[in-house]
């Protein structure tokens, strides 16, 4: 059944949950019911209290080669889609993830691959992951935010250069457009990306998000809108116990045990 539909599993432990995507077998290409699954794993990260950070990880040597064509034409062609889903979406199209997202991805990494990388909030790459925007070569525009992704990261020019032209690129061009935040051995991708969210477990979770929600404005708002954040970001974080206890880590000099409260 996996090879069919493809699976998103999700397992929680030590404040990580892990969104591990599931069918190695089709070269991770993705069905409707994988973004469902992964709309579903975001809301899970989201309201769970334990769950601090998010990590997605995809079996096999892979990422994806993009979407499961057939299975998404129809829907192509007639704009079909789940408009009243509130839920955090792959792409962050819909809306962000409240929670930090830290993705590794390998191999063929395709179109929405891409996508999703650029949707989330880091990304390690292993050193063999190839890159590559290729709708325009199979009839199509992208409809999963490269369009817009491309330029935030890369600049008009950068973008341009590959969106028009659908070419392939390596994980060390991926890091000089701001695509990665690290490039790691092969096989190793998985564990650095955890080590990172280790790394933002010793920040206090509420701080973290409201840094997310804030950043998210100026994306989404503009640089003025993003300013008049800062008294809300401020007394949001100062009148937690989490601040509390970050003072009394500083004074005592020892690390903070924070609870997200």
């Amino acid at each position: 059944m996996a090879s069919v539909t493809g699976t998103v599993s999700t397992t929680l432990a030590d404040r990580v949950l892990r969104i591990h995507v599931d069918r190695a077998d089709k070269l991770g290409a993705f069905t409707p019911e994988m973004f469902d699954g992964l709309a579903a794993a975001l809301a899970e990260l989201e309201g769970t209290d334990d769950a601090w950070v998010g990590v997605v990880t995809f079996q096999g040597p892979h990422t994806t080669a993009g979407l499961d064509l057939p299975r998404f034409a129809a829907s192509m062609r007639d704009g079909g889609g789940a408009a009243d889903d509130d839920r955090p979406d792959a792409f962050a199209i819909r809306r962000r993830c409240r929670k930090p997202v830290v993705m590794a991805v390998q191999g063929i990494c395709f179109t929405i691959g891409i996508e999703m990388a650029l949707a989330a909030d880091i990304v390690v790459a292993a050193d063999d992951t190839r890159f590559a925007q290729l709708e325009p070569k199979r009839g199509l525009a992208v409809f999963g935010g490269a369009h817009v992704r491309y330029i935030q990261r890369a600049g008009w020019g950068n973008a341009m250069y590959h969106l028009l032209r659908a070419d392939e690129f390596d994980a060390h061009r991926a890091l000089q457009l701001g695509f990665v935040q690290e490039v790691v051995a092969a096989g190793t991708q998985i564990d650095r990306a955890l080590a990172l969210a280790a790394e933002i477990l010793e920040c206090a979770p509420i701080a973290v998000q409201e840094i997310k929600r804030a950043a998210s404005v100026y994306l989404e708002q503009g640089e003025r809108a993003a300013f008049d954040q800062i008294s809300h970001m401020r007394t949001t974080t100062a009148n937690t116990q989490d601040f509390a206890e970050g003072i009394a880590s500083f004074r005592e000099r020892r690390p903070a045990h924070f609870k997200g409260r």
